[in-house]
């Protein structure tokens, strides 16, 4: 059945408190879905985040990040006024978020909400931390330490509670109690929070496209409390590290840094912490898109400490193995397969025997040297459109930038006639096409341009940033405009 749906990231939203929460506006703009025909809210990954802000750099693959909880549920709650949140310095920008201000008021009003919580005490929360301690016990330890140790990366940590001696770690739970109950605490008002949001959605017939990361962060609690899973040296430093091999779009390849799996590992545990991981994915979201599917079938390895990504080689992942497992032991479930780049006939075998959607990106499609496998009349119906995704311009902004060769080729193709309105020309083509699924970015909707971008990949500093206003969010011409393009091109909701 043809559906469509929207791409906004929850740090986009509006809210008062300086980033998107899970907030009053994030209830509306769920709304807005309904009302726009809409099927599916695509999100970015709800992680910790940590130096550079990235979702996909994590503290944690199971933690939600903090920055979401909802301070009014905490008013609500009695433990918070609104004068002291008011009186907090999130940042002074509506549209941008100032992580460094996040970072240092958000969490200082959340250890007010948690001391007059008297959380220990309550029976959902203990139920919550017995449910999640094969990692909650880990991961609230591993950040109670890191602050202690003024945020240092675990590998810069002492031995004995780097290499996680027994006798440490009990030094470190005893003496830590509190911080960690504090971390504890963080977990399950974002959970609370969530789940709520996200039944909200599921009642008003809006389903969840979650993100999962193929990697995890070298620093965190997942790479500090499973060294065994990784490609880990006695010392516990990575032999090799993640990242993409030099193309077209960047000549010393990208390095991400993140450690590699040990496959054979995994293979010989019937890949556990991969269907804990995924199978809690599936309490968070209906729909999981997995990231950089290929390196399941081939991965780029490249040499520890090396400051490019030149000299890496290929190393042969765990091909449709993991996903049998994951269907035999999880069922059939909904996955987007990311099978964006250079593409082998052993990665197209991988996506074909999986049966999964694979994505079309329109951005990547109007090369006027050749023919794309991007361009609308080249999908079949199995597959996921984006105008662009969170590492994309915004399609005005793209547009904009096109070479002239290029430009000339997609006004003939769309067809575009006048520059005005030309982001909705692109979304159109997503619209139109024979693809199952398309997901439109907010952005896109809303006719922003490059300042609009929520990531440019292989930059640090300006990203993850970006947030919609609260005239846009209540802007019903926008929803208009958005239910008229899925009425058209048959997308709209089977009605009930």
């Amino acid at each position: 059945m043809r559906k469509s749906g929207i791409l906004l990231p929850i740090f986009s939203l509006p809210s008062p408190y300086g980033i998107g929460a899970f907030s009053k506006e994030a209830y509306e703009f769920i709304d807005n879905l309904k009302a726009a025909g809409q099927s599916y809210w695509q999100i970015l990954p709800l992680g910790p985040t940590g130096y550079g802000d990235s979702p996909y750099q994590s503290f944690s693959t199971f933690a939600g990040n903090p920055y979401f909880i909802d301070l009014q549920d905490l008013i609500d709650r009695g433990w918070l006024t609104g004068e002291e949140c008011d009186a907090c310095d999130f940042g002074s920008n509506s549209r941008y978020i100032d992580y460094e201000k996040m970072y240092h008021a958000r969490f200082a009003i959340l250890r007010v909400a948690y001391e007059r919580s008297n959380i220990a005490k309550d029976r959902g929360f203990q139920a919550f931390v017995r449910k999640n301690e094969y990692w909650l016990k880990d991961y609230a330890l591993y950040m109670a330490v890191k602050g202690k140790l003024d945020n240092k990366g675990y590998q810069e940590w002492p031995d004995n509670i780097r290499l996680r001696r027994p006798k440490a770690i009990e030094k470190y739970e005893k003496e830590l109690a509190d911080e960690i109950l504090f971390y504890q605490f963080q977990q399950y008002m974002f959970h609370v929070q969530w789940m709520a949001l996200k039944k909200y959605a599921n009642r008003n017939g809006i389903e969840i496209i979650g993100d999962i990361p193929i990697y995890v962060a070298f620093d965190s609690a997942d790479t500090w409390s499973n060294p065994e899973l990784f490609q880990l040296d006695r010392s516990g430093k990575p032999l090799g590290v993640a990242g993409c091999p030099p193309d077209a779009f960047s000549e010393t390849g990208q390095l991400w840094g993140n450690p590699l799996y040990r496959w054979n590992y995994h293979k010989k545990t019937g890949y556990e912490w991969w269907m804990k991981r995924i199978a809690y994915c599936y309490e968070l979201y209906d729909v999981v898109r997995i990231d950089h599917f290929r390196g399941f079938d081939a991965y780029y390895s490249i040499p520890y400490g090396d400051p490019t990504a030149e000299f890496g080689h290929w190393e042969k992942g765990p091909g449709y193995h993991l996903f049998q497992t994951m269907k035999e032991r999880l069922g059939d479930k909904k996955v987007i397969a990311e099978d964006l780049g250079f593409l082998t006939d052993s990665v197209i075998e991988l996506v074909r025997k999986t049966g999964y959607p694979g994505m079309k990106i329109l951005q990547f499609a109007f090369d006027s040297r050749e023919d794309s496998d991007y361009l609308p009349h080249n999908y079949s119906a199995n597959c996921v459109v984006y105008t662009g995704t969170h590492d994309n311009d915004t399609s005005l902004g793209w547009y904009r930038t096109l070479a002239a060769a290029d430009r000339n080729f997609a006004d003939r193709y769309l067809p575009i006639v006048q520059q005005k309105g030309v982001e909705l020309e692109i979304v159109r083509a997503a619209m139109a096409s024979v693809a199952d699924t398309a997901i439109i970015p907010m952005q896109d909707y809303l006719g922003c341009g490059s300042e609009a971008r929520i990531n440019t990949p292989s930059t640090m500093g300006n990203n993850w940033k970006w947030r919609m206003s609260l005239d846009e969010l209540h802007d019903e011409t926008a929803v208009e405009r958005i239910f008229r393009m899925t009425k058209l091109y048959g997308r709209l909701p089977a009605a009930e």
